[in-house]
């Protein structure tokens, strides 16, 4: 079946999905089949398997973990690889998917089980790089700093970052063989060194980004952009920070 077949309510709907005991273990494929149900999406189906595990050929087995919050495609934490592509499962509706529908978990973090994977990589990156705006205690400090509505909008756009990791999946330097930081710390960098604030700590970003698994050694594929369900202009971060890097190099040369 074809994502343009017409489907109906009641209806079967065949998921094969990538399972795995734990970390160590190997990974095997396990098919199941769930009854359609108006607007239905991943998670909804993963919800179905989980109150009856009984898998296609009807066998019982356990149900599948997975990761799921928000359900509205803000935390991130229910990203999976639908059909080959990570996406978030909770606004990925079953009738836009061609079946037999393939759900496997992130393919650059490791394996908790099923499709939960560990993305603590993704948030040390962003100890890193301090991903943060600098405040001295918890008094009040007065109204902040101004910013202009040119950067107070793309710094929005930075803002709306799930960390869900998608850009990493699609990137082709997010390896083993690499330290590639990612496109989402990069992105996160030039959010906060944006502001009027968080400029603050900007020159010691800048120094995290100049280090092995920095910025030189994104490829320029582009496709972290094209994977990020929230349209973030990353490439524009990466040819910006590239930019501001090399002049922060050459000052600090200068100054030896």
């Amino acid at each position: 079946m074809s994502a343009t077949d017409s489907i109906q309510p009641g209806q079967p709907i065949r998921l094969k999905i990538l399972r795995q005991v734990c970390p160590n273990s190997a990974p095997y494929w396990e098919e199941f089949v769930v009854t359609y149900q108006a607007n239905m999406n991943v998670v909804s189906a993963l919800m179905e398997i989980e109150a009856k595990p009984v898998n296609a050929e009807g066998k019982e087995t356990t149900p599948v973990a997975y990761d799921a919050a928000c359900l509205e495609e803000v935390c991130g934490s229910c990203t999976m690889v639908i059909n080959g592509r990570a996406r978030q499962s909770c606004s990925t509706l079953i009738r836009d998917l061609k079946q037999p529908i393939t759900l496997q978990p992130l393919r650059k973090f490791p394996v908790l089980r099923d499709l939960v994977v560990d993305r603590a990589e993704m948030f040390q990156r962003l100890t890193q790089v301090k991903a943060w705006v600098p405040i001295d205690g918890t008094f009040a400090l007065g109204p902040g700093p101004k910013m202009s509505e040119k950067v107070r909008a793309l710094a929005y756009e930075f803002s709306r970052c799930m960390t869900c990791g998608c850009c990493l999946d699609a990137c082709p330097q997010v390896n083993k063989r690499s330290s590639f930081m990612g496109p989402s710390a990069v992105g996160q960098v030039y959010l906060f060194n944006s502001h009027p604030t968080g400029a603050e700590l900007a020159e010691d970003r800048l120094d995290e980004l100049s280090k092995p698994g920095g910025i030189a050694e994104c490829g320029n594929a582009q496709n972290c952009e094209k994977a990020c369900p929230k349209k973030i202009p990353l490439t524009d971060a990466l040819a910006h920070l590239g930019r501001r890097t090399t002049v922060h190099a050459i000052k600090k040369l200068l100054e030896q």
